[in-house]
């Protein structure tokens, strides 16, 4: 079996374990750059890509950095493209139920507004969802662009120190 099939076999049973390896591998400047992309990975977002950067000894700064630049700039380009992805989603809609991540999507955005939705984000949709959400229920592109760069400037800052702190934890007790 070819080394890229192992990796989409990975790939395809954790997302996590794939991202680890891919990052294990590398080094440098290629690793932050991998840093970025993985960032920008719906199933994979911030909250999976900074603490395996900070643990894997990557400079955290420059993780941080890295991995907020990956995911807001999809985040940057669904904003811009909103009205052509609302067009394309509304032409494949189905009428299947709903996903868990759009449940809480829509339970966030009724019940705390775009402000909520963004902040929850990270840890209950996605950024991608909420993004997308936000807008195809009329909040305007720049309040979105705000609530989320805020939102993932905000996780990002909480993730890294968390991830600092637990990696010095662990090396102490070792």
């Amino acid at each position: 079996m070819s080394l890229a099939l192992v990796g989409l076999e990975t790939l395809a049973q954790s997302p996590e374990v794939w991202a680890h390896e891919l990052l294990a591998d590398a080094d440098g400047l290629g690793g932050y750059g991998l840093i970025v992309l993985l960032a920008a990975v719906p199933l994979l977002e911030i909250l999976v890509v900074i603490p395996i950067g900070v643990g894997l000894g990557f400079q955290p700064v420059a993780v941080a950095v890295a991995a907020f630049g990956g995911n807001l700039l999809p985040i940057y380009g669904l904003i811009v493209a909103h009205k052509r992805l609302e067009a394309y989603l509304e032409n494949r809609k189905d009428d299947a139920e709903p996903s868990k991540r759009r449940q809480r999507a829509k339970q966030l955005w009724e019940r705390y507004g775009l402000a909520g939705l963004a902040i929850a984000s990270p840890v209950t949709t996605g950024v991608h969802l909420a993004a997308v959400f936000a807008l195809g229920l009329g909040s305007s592109r720049r309040a979105t662009a705000l609530w989320m760069t805020a939102s993932i400037a905000a996780w990002t800052v909480l993730i890294t120190l968390g991830s600092v702190f637990a990696l010095s934890t662990i090396q102490t007790l070792v």
